[in-house]
């Protein structure tokens, strides 16, 4: 599959001043999976903030010299990014940092706006200036603008709630306070926790509270607002309950860790029902059955326990790649060097080949041919989602119809495409299944967008080109 990772981000609420970098770098260490461009951590160091952000991976970026240099704080906020609006530059690196008549922010944001273009238009129109193409930069000014009408920055972000639409789970941080938020639709997971000294840690996902030995305390809601201050904690929840919960369902089939829990949902406990749906709605005629590591490994499980084909270990993945990798060119298969076929498992066995997606159906061809290679005799493949035919709003990098295999071929076209004996997809029907009966957006998949559809979705939509520009833009 190709689709890209999500955004991660992580807020540290600390009672007395303390090592919070290192806290936030293990979290965000720990969220790497769900954005590998670019990553940062700022620290409130009795209203001061110092900041490091850089292109690269959280091991790169903060080398232990690099941490040393941080100053004791009682708050941090960190982020791991993968684009999906704005491209890969230093500029878009968040947290993003703001200096205003009412003080300093820094905000860190995963998810997607929808109304971004529209919203940054009208601020440019007003006299505001952008330095990065990315709408976290919309969400700063929105919130900016609301703290010179709002009495504190917990009201301004919670007007600029009424404003901003779309995908977003925030960590924000003022010279005084920790706040956290979640969009009405819940479209991106975000919960909290607390460590044994009391500081209070808020993560996209469980297994970055795991990292620092926060024990999870609960998810928050959708539309809620999460105040740490020296007052304690505050929840504002007028926008909780103004729209339907819509957890983006790919946080299940791929975005998430396997040992995270999402919204009281086990992840590795999905994929295994996806797999065990499949088993029973795609049967095959098999030996083995295996998984594309990592997202398809649970769904393999789920399969083999329901079809009753034993399970083993086909594919082996190379884990010391990352975003640093030089994909190669000419005689040298990039698939092959990220993934190898255990010869001694597959050589002359019918195998059932379980993958998480597939997009341009490029990487899965390629697979395929990988177990031929190695001496499959037939290869099933089994797809633990539906069929991509719709772009994504939301934070997923699908922005386009053009590049999706399923908006122009059929199930029997693609097999012979990628070079399957057969192909199978998980029926639409049973995604909500996979959330544990919550509710969940798959406008991915059918198209029902619960938010209205932007005019222009694409990832570089504020980084068009002169030719692209009206006449009247060009100056």
């Amino acid at each position: 599959m190709s689709i890209h990772e999500e955004c991660g981000v992580v807020g540290v609420y600390a009672p007395a001043p303390a090592n919070v970098a290192e806290e936030c770098y293990y979290a965000l260490y720990a969220l790497q999976h769900r954005g590998q461009e670019s990553c940062g951590i700022a620290v409130n160091d009795d209203g001061v903030f110092c900041s490091v952000k850089d292109l690269g991976l959280v091991g790169e970026v903060f080398r232990k010299e690099q941490l040393a240099r941080f100053p004791k704080g009682t708050m941090a906020v960190g982020h791991v990014r993968y684009g999906t609006t704005g491209g890969t530059d230093r500029k878009n690196c968040q947290p993003i940092e703001v200096n205003h008549q009412k003080g300093r922010m820094a905000l860190a944001h995963n998810g997607n706006l929808s109304n971004a273009m529209a919203l940054r238009n009208e601020l440019e129109l007003s006299g505001a200036i952008f330095h990065t193409t990315s709408d976290t930069e919309t969400i700063a000014y929105i919130v900016t603008r609301e703290r010179l009408k709002a009495s504190s920055i917990e009201e301004a972000l919670d007007r600029a709630m009424d404003v901003i639409d779309g995908a977003y789970s925030l960590v924000l941080m003022s010279p005084r306070k920790l706040i956290c938020a979640r969009d009405p639709y819940g479209f991106r997971p975000l919960c909290v926790g607390r460590t044994a000294d009391g500081t209070w840690v808020a993560a996209s996902e469980t297994c970055a509270l795991a990292a620092v030995g926060a024990a999870f305390v609960r998810d928050v809601e959708p539309g809620e607002i999460l105040v740490f201050s020296e007052e304690g904690i505050r929840s504002m929840r007028r926008h909780c309950g103004t729209r339907p919960k819509k957890l983006c369902v790919f946080e299940y089939i791929y975005f998430a860790r396997p040992d995270s829990v999402v919204d009281g949902v086990p992840v590795c406990t999905a994929r295994s029902r996806a797999g065990e749906i499949l088993a029973k709605e795609c049967p095959a005629e098999a030996d083995l059955v295996i998984g594309v590591p990592d997202s398809g490994l649970d769904a393999a499980v789920g399969f083999a326990a329901v079809s009753g084909i034993p399970y083993g270990i086909g594919l082996i993945k190379n884990k010391y790649i990352g975003r640093t990798f030089i994909a190669p060119e000419g005689r040298f298969d990039q698939v092959k060097i990220k993934l190898a076929a255990v010869e001694n498992a597959v050589r002359g066995k019918r195998v059932v080949m379980i993958d998480d997606s597939i997009v341009r159906g490029t990487t899965s061809a390629r697979i395929v041919k990988l177990l031929r290679d190695a001496g499959a005799a037939e290869v099933h493949m089994r797809v633990s989602a539906p069929p991509f035919l719709h772009p994504c709003y939301y934070g997923t990098d699908i922005d386009s119809e053009e590049h999706l295999i399923a908006c122009r071929h059929s199930v029997d076209e693609i097999r012979q495409m990628i070079g399957a004996d057969s192909l199978g997809y998980l029926p639409v029907d049973a995604l909500p299944e996979l959330a544990g009966g919550a509710g969940i957006c798959s406008a991915c998949f059918t198209g029902a967008y619960p938010t209205e559809v932007p005019a222009d979705g694409r990832k570089d939509r504020f980084e068009r080109k002169l030719s692209e520009l009206t006449a009247a833009d060009r100056d």
